[in-house]
């Protein structure tokens, strides 16, 4: 059991975040890129708080997305096995890695525990299937993608134990709120270091915000852009004209100053390129105020969604591995 928030913690240090200097005053340093700044999680582990995502994209598309990320300086990629994708990530980042002449521990590579792998020994198999299609030896950070019923304890400690073993550099969860995050302190030895949550304009979590910066725990934000309702926001599209600055920067730029790891996804250079050139202007308090008024706190997708939810109609969303055409080609696929 974790008990006083995870003080009895391996290494557990209170959530800061690089150059960041208050999530509270809205503003930061602009001493390096955002692409190099780094927030150090509750087990020291230094994390970037900018990166890449590649859900939709087909293995070609997280493949070249990966390249072009990794050759304009990013260094965080977060994929996942339900995406599909993993052997085009993992072709993409060796590739990258030889092109740049980077070192694997230069990159920060997530990935996610696939809903239907959930439990002990499933997990613990699945996972060096998901290691094989990304080419990988190791992982900086293991999220379980959601919080399946009867199953997520089992599946943490599985986690738990990746990471005493040294396969994993960092562990976490995605899309679980307070309540299922205490019952993974009271059930678990090691806190999850990082919770990713759908964040955005549209969703800012606020009080699971509050209470994971309580006990150390970063926020990620998947789904950071908000979609069409925020990016064609008349208050955000005014901000933006007034920074010189298209409406998704100013979105991005906001996350960050609200202190959320944020990874945006893109299959286009220029927009990949776009996205981190948001460290050369700063959201005022009043500005950060309007777009924090947009807040409505509901998800695009929550726990009522899924079949495996207790209470959900027997036609709530099935757990399947996205399926793209290029997957073998990409498990196979040698490094030029």
């Amino acid at each position: 059991m974790i008990t006083n928030f995870g003080l009895k913690l391996e290494g557990l240090l209170i959530y800061t975040r690089g150059s960041h200097k208050s999530k509270k005053e809205g503003i930061c340093s602009m001493e390096k890129s955002i692409l190099q700044e780094t927030t150090k999680l509750a087990n020291g582990v230094e994390m970037p708080v900018f990166g890449l995502g590649v859900w939709k994209c087909s293995n070609k598309e997280a493949a070249d997305s990966v390249q072009v990320a990794i050759k304009n300086g990013y260094r965080l990629i977060d994929t996942a096995k339900q995406y599909g994708n993993q052997p085009g990530v993992g072709y993409g980042i060796q590739q990258a890695l030889k092109d740049n002449r980077l070192n694997r521990k230069d990159l920060f590579i997530t990935t996610k525990v696939f809903n239907g792998d959930q439990g002990y020994e499933t997990t613990l198999k699945a996972f060096e299937e998901q290691l094989k299609q990304l080419r990988l030896t190791y992982l900086d950070l293991l999220l379980i993608h959601w919080p399946v019923d009867g199953k997520y304890v089992d599946t943490w400690h599985a986690v738990e134990k990746l990471y005493r073993e040294g396969k994993v550099r960092a562990i976490g969860i995605s899309n679980f709120n307070e309540e299922k995050i205490q019952e993974l302190l009271e059930a678990g030895t090691v806190m999850p270091q990082v919770n990713q949550m759908e964040f955005n304009p549209l969703v800012q979590e606020e009080s699971l915000f509050t209470y994971m910066n309580g006990i150390g725990m970063a926020m990620e934000a998947w789904g950071p852009l908000g979609g069409g309702e925020a990016l064609s926001n008349p208050a955000v599209e005014k901000i933006a004209q007034a920074h010189d600055k298209s409406v998704a920067q100013v979105i991005l730029r906001f996350d960050y100053q609200m202190g959320a790891i944020t990874i945006p996804k893109s299959a286009h250079e220029e927009r990949i390129i776009a996205n981190s050139q948001i460290d050369d202007f700063v959201l005022s308090p009043d500005e950060v105020a309007e777009i924090k008024a947009l807040n409505q706190e509901k998800h695009s997708i929550w726990y009522p969604s899924f079949a495996w939810h207790k209470g959900s109609e027997t036609t709530g969303v099935k757990d399947e591995v996205s399926h793209w055409d290029d997957v073998e080609e990409y498990l196979n696929k040698p490094v030029q």
